[in-house]
């Protein structure tokens, strides 16, 4: 017989669990995932690669653009009923990119994609696990994220795979009923928009409640922390720290992933053995991010964003010298360890420093800033390639990048930020 007095089991871990399927299931829109239509929608499409390539640059702008508001939507409406929705028109873009005829209707699908699956899905996933977890939040975050990246790895595979058996357009559509047919249910019967909801606190502390199971003896409420507006957030030092680095990883990473058969084919590597590379990145996005999760519910919290620039200069470095295949190895390591250090950092320094209550305004606003560089990095790499005569030697010289930010960054940290409490009537208890 269940015992009334003993508190029911904590369900943020069961959250950060369907959270990581959401995100996983964004892989239909994000780059890993599209790259393997590219050459079907060139050959069927009669297009050339660079239309494709500029019609892929205007849809994620376009996309991006929109994520700030989406954000907005998040924290007024709540995760469960923002994830349902968002699910929904992520299943209705991707059969959208089924019917695709033209270069213009190419550009409006890859908004589509762009918006609801790489921007919006992985934006209220993150949000989803920040509202339940405080002092465990870093490490919360640091599994969620590198989980998501270790099964989107998968997606190259699966979609490939799909689009030998039904072909490109029939696999858009498998695609979009998997997203609903998973992420709906998901959305509507797993989600709790927050711990309050069901009588829980973040991390699976006691309510305060007095005489509850588990309660501190004192009667005293314990204070909520008040969070910044979004004004008040993005005017300060510690978003526009967060902001430049994240925009530069976004950049640079994607850039380099983008180009990596290129680039490593200088380094002597064949197209299997460089699109092989992709592996390590799992390992060093998985083992970092979780890694540097954890640092961020320490007093370090300030010092990481300019380190995530440490592992992103390393990386240009190591692929602008590798000759051999160990060389290529700690490349991919290091570009992996980069992704995971600063999608953990951001998603958990944001909370952590301005609060929950705009939460999802504000990481729209960065989530923008993400995407939208990420659009310019294929760019900015193949025109640094063509003036410096190679992808190496473009690296190399892009280095200096993320070794400036990260200097910028580490003189012009914040100092943890002391939040003010809420007034007497938003105490719990």
């Amino acid at each position: 017989m269940t015992d009334p007095r003993r508190p029911p089991r904590f369900r943020g871990w069961r959250i950060v669990a369907l959270a990581t399927i959401a995100g996983a299931l964004t892989a239909p829109g994000q780059t890993i995932g599209v790259s393997v239509f590219i050459d079907h929608l060139v050959a069927d499409l009669g297009l050339g690669r660079s239309q494709v390539s500029g019609a892929y640059l205007v849809g994620t702008l376009a996309g991006a653009a929109a994520l700030p508001a989406i954000g907005r939507r998040i924290d007024d409406r709540g995760v469960r009923r923002s994830m349902t929705w968002i699910a929904l028109a992520f299943g209705v873009a991707l059969a959208n990119m089924a019917a695709v005829r033209g270069l213009f209707w190419l550009a409006v699908g890859f908004a589509g994609i762009r918006m609801f699956g790489q921007g919006a899905l992985s934006l209220v996933a993150r949000v989803s696990v920040s509202l339940w977890f405080d002092r465990r939040r870093g490490l919360a975050l640091g599994i969620l994220i590198p989980a998501i990246s270790a099964l989107m790895a998968l997606a190259p595979v699966v979609l490939n795979g799909a689009i030998d058996v039904w072909g490109w357009r029939n696999t858009w559509l498998a695609a979009a009923a998997v997203v609903v047919a998973v992420v709906v249910p998901i959305a509507r019967f797993g989600m709790v928009d927050h711990p309050a909801d069901v009588g829980q606190m973040p991390d699976g502390r006691s309510t305060g409640v007095p005489g509850a199971p588990g309660a501190p003896e004192s009667d005293a409420p314990v204070a909520r922390e008040r969070s910044a507006t979004r004004g008040e957030a993005v005017r300060s030092p510690g978003f526009i720290v967060l902001a430049a680095v994240s925009s530069v990883m976004s950049m640079m990473v994607t850039g380099l992933n983008f180009h990596q058969i290129r680039l490593l084919g200088e380094a002597g590597l064949s197209r299997g053995e460089a699109a092989v590379m992709f592996l390590p990145q799992v390992i060093g996005a998985t083992v970092v991010g979780l890694t540097f999760g954890v640092l961020s519910d320490r007093r370090i919290g300030p010092y990481l964003p300019a380190l995530t620039m440490v592992w992103l200069a390393a990386a240009h470095i190591l692929g602008a010298t590798a000759t051999n295949s160990a060389m290529v190895v700690l490349y991919a390591v290091a570009l992996g360890a980069s992704i995971g250090s600063i999608s953990t950092v951001s998603s958990t320094l944001v909370p952590r420093w301005f609060g929950i209550a705009h939460l999802g305004s504000i990481q729209g606003i960065l989530t923008f800033a993400g995407v939208a560089s990420s659009a310019l990095g294929p760019l900015a790499v193949s025109i640094g390639a063509s003036a410096a005569g190679g992808y190496q030697a473009a690296s190399l010289v892009f280095a200096v990048v993320p070794v400036v930010v990260g200097i910028a960054a580490w003189l012009w940290r914040p100092r943890q930020p002391e939040r003010r409490r809420d007034p007497v009537a938003d105490l719990v208890g």
